[in-house]
């Protein structure tokens, strides 16, 4: 007896060893194996807002009727941890005045809390139910636990009201489960979770991070929240059969994330970071307004498509399949602007206007990609995450070449293939060793390897100029020798002896 108290935590019922109840004194029986005269007495000692203990108790649909009844829908401090609910239990529109705690417990039939309001903290930990659960319209003003829960049937948390944080780590929903339309006022953490089918996140405002790391969406997901107030956090998720994806206005960070299937991707002036996904599938990726993705390094992918982004500090570097990339609409970083002076070799310095690569910057140790970028003073590696903040090293040269090279199939903008064809060249040429090297230098400096035709037209129009002035000068000298013609040779005087 002794240690079964210790293991639950309270003084259980004498009745058998099996029945853990909390037993309630002077009876030492917990309230299900109560005679009827002293259920009576117990339950009609009871008000309204008074203190239920039920931990360990199997309670049925009468015990529960009478509770409900007795305190007429609103209870005090409420403990059911451990106990089982044989029957369906319905606890639409209660009203809990302090803290709540289902931990651990069992529900055998359905369990409702359509409207109910917690005015305090709620935990519902490790808790199984063996069909549906609703808690449609709750409103929880305290912080709500539902970590490990199982739910074997639909789990209904749509339109509700969470004023603090929420926690759903390692629950797990074997069904349908919705979201929509919840108010979440602090953090909302999912981490762990497994959806066992389909599950909506639609219009749910996460007043902080809302966190779905190593979650597991195995029919897919669609998740599409009216706001996030710090982050949205998907990094090692994976989903088997697709997900649709939809922010505004903060970043989200779907780093390592894994899906089979179609994935599609909105952003609405929000950041991304895809750095190590693996998308088994078709991929797209939207962006509207000020809409970023920052990293695609060691990203593997089927078909990924990113449209109307701007990618002026996005990593590729490691990525697997660069030439199945499709960029459309996308804008880039760009070369420094101006004319600037070095200490070393070749002391005057200036880059061509052209689009290129954040990894490019990042060797280069410009500080900052994009327009009105200040350079850097060497043409070597620089420190890494020069480029984008991030602590990646830059790419080699030689891979940086590779990359451009691969990439430029994939841009929809022939001006930016053309530079992407330009910044692989300049990559072979400034890491060359053979003497090739001169020739790819030749190359640069007239035609800017046969893509900069300006600078071929310069070059002409130098020589053209050179030799239109030798010419001018040759024919003034010959006018001036005809005008001015040379004085016959004066005989020499011959003297006699």
């Amino acid at each position: 007896m002794v240690m079964r108290t210790l293991d639950v935590g309270w003084v259980t019922c004498a009745v058998s060893p099996e029945c853990v109840g909390a037993a309630r004194q002077p009876y030492g029986r917990c309230l299900a194996h109560l005679a009827p005269r002293e259920l009576d007495e117990i339950v009609g000692g009871m008000a309204s807002g008074s203190a239920i203990d039920l931990r360990g108790t199997t309670v049925g649909r009468d015990l529960l009727r009478r509770i409900l009844t007795a305190t007429r829908g609103n209870l005090g401090r409420t403990r059911f941890d451990r106990a089982t609910f044989t029957e369906d239990a319905r606890f639409g529109g209660m009203v809990f005045e302090g803290d709540v705690s289902f931990d651990q417990a069992r529900f055998r039939r359905l369990a409702s809390f359509v409207d109910a309001r917690f005015t305090g903290n709620v935990s519902f930990r490790e808790v199984r139910f063996s069909k549906e659960l609703s808690l449609h319209g709750v409103t929880v003003a305290g912080h709500a636990a539902f970590d490990r829960m199982s739910v074997a049937r639909d789990a209904l948390f749509s339109a509700g009201g969470f004023a603090r944080t929420a926690s759903f780590e390692g629950a797990e929903f074997h069904d349908f489960a919705t979201f929509d339309g919840s108010r979440f006022g602090g953090d909302a953490t999912f981490r762990g979770c497994r959806f066992g089918r389909m599950v909506s996140l639609r219009k749910v405002d996460f007043g902080g991070l809302a966190g779905f790391e190593a979650a597991r969406f195995w029919a897919g997901a669609s998740v599409a929240p009216a706001a996030v107030g710090r982050r949205l956090s998907l990094t090692g998720a994976w989903a088997g059969n697709g997900l649709d994806l939809t922010v505004r206005g903060c970043p989200v960070d779907l780093r390592r994330m894994r899906v089979t299937g179609r994935l599609t991707v909105r952003l609405d002036d929000a950041h991304a970071d895809l750095e190590g996904a693996t998308l088994h599938g078709p991929a797209t990726v939207d962006g509207r307004g000020t809409s970023k993705v920052v990293s695609l390094r060691e990203v593997e992918t089927e078909a990924l498509e990113l449209r109307c982004v701007d990618l002026s500090t996005c990593r590729f570097a490691g990525i697997r399949t660069p030439e199945r990339l499709r960029l459309t609409g996308c804008t880039f970083a760009t070369t420094p602007r101006g004319v600037r002076f070095a200490l070393r070799w070749p002391p005057l310095r200036w880059w061509s206007r052209r689009h290129t690569l954040a990894d490019e910057h990042a060797w280069r140790g410009w500080s900052r990609p994009g327009p009105g970028a200040g350079p850097g003073q060497g043409q070597g590696p620089a420190s890494s995450g020069a480029a984008t903040g991030t602590e990646a090293e830059p790419p080699a040269p030689h891979r940086l070449a590779a990359l451009y090279s691969r990439l430029r199939a994939g841009v929809d903008d022939k001006a930016t293939a053309a530079d992407f064809a330009f910044g692989a060249m300049e990559m072979r040429r400034l890491t060359s060793r053979s003497p090739a090297r001169w020739l790819l230098a030749l190359h640069w400096a007239v035609s800017g390897y046969g893509l900069r035709m300006g600078r071929t037209l310069g070059w002409f129009a130098l020589t053209a100029a050179i030799a239109a002035g030798s010419l001018l000068v040759g024919s003034a000298s010959h006018a001036a020798r005809r005008v001015h013609p040379p004085r016959p040779p004066v005989p020499p005087t011959h003297y006699l002896p």
